[in-house]
């Protein structure tokens, strides 16, 4: 992984929206998707329903070191249950991330695994609160490979937006950056998106189609990974993508 983009919160509110719309079947549960290098596991990408406060102290005192659930994750390749029984085995229970744990009610939850090409490890866990209805997490055991394909689905986003994003820093400074992820017409359009237009107006200033300017729109979207005309004009902005365009 790259900290070019961990601490993108464009990319973080992308991923986030996008969790959070995969989850509304089951009464949006607290989560957390995690990606850890294997290589160099202080290198991590979290993102949470969590406050800020909780990732910060998380990744300032690399608890994923020591998390018995990510532990557990290293040496598994199916989903599993957890609570706070995981830390009876070891000295944890005395710890600063039990105790942490404790302060935000993480005490039982269930969690995804994924091993990709690169040797990352990448993790959804779904925190069951005390409160939750048993029959919901009835659904999150009986949906396990549903919810394996949002682990992986999210994963591959989260991939393709950081993949984007290196590509234009590795290109910022010279004169293909725009050439090279936005054709010219693209380029145009979003323009004129970011700029509060309309997809008629922009239609009228640019001399095309309202349904050939939506045809721009839904190729940007996806080159950008994401996935409205909002969240492609927010990035293009942060990525410095979107190039002048002259009336």
């Amino acid at each position: 992984m790259h900290s070019c983009f961990r601490k993108s919160e464009e990319i973080i509110e992308t991923l986030r929206d996008y969790i959070d719309r995969k989850l509304i079947d089951y009464d949006r549960p607290r989560y957390t998707y995690m990606v850890i290098n294997k290589k160099d596991p202080v290198d991590i990408f979290i993102v949470t329903s969590y406050p800020n406060e909780w990732a910060d102290i998380y990744t300032t005192h690399n608890y994923q070191l020591i998390d018995p659930v990510v532990l557990t994750a290293f040496r598994r390749f199916s989903p599993f249950s957890w609570d706070e029984n995981i830390t009876v085995l070891s000295e944890l229970k005395l710890s600063k991330i039990f105790a942490l744990s404790k302060k935000y009610n993480i005490v039982n939850g269930f969690t995804f695994v994924l091993h990709d090409t690169m040797n990352n490890l990448a993790m959804l866990s779904l925190i069951m609160d005390d409160d939750v209805q048993k029959e919901v997490e009835g659904r999150v055991v009986n949906d396990r490979d549903r919810l394996q394909m949002v682990l992986i689905e999210t994963h591959e986003k989260m991939l393709t937006l950081s993949q984007n994003k290196i590509n234009v820093l590795g290109l910022k400074g010279t004169d293909i950056s725009s050439k090279t992820l936005l054709s010219p017409r693209e380029n145009e359009v979003l323009h004129w998106a970011s700029m509060g237009k309309t997809y008629q107006e922009i239609a009228l200033i640019t001399g095309i189609t309202s349904r050939t300017v939506k045809y721009h729109i839904g190729n940007v979207v996806k080159k950008l990974g994401v996935i409205n005309a909002k969240q492609a004009i927010r990035l293009g902005v942060e990525l410095e993508l979107i190039k002048p365009v002259l009336a």
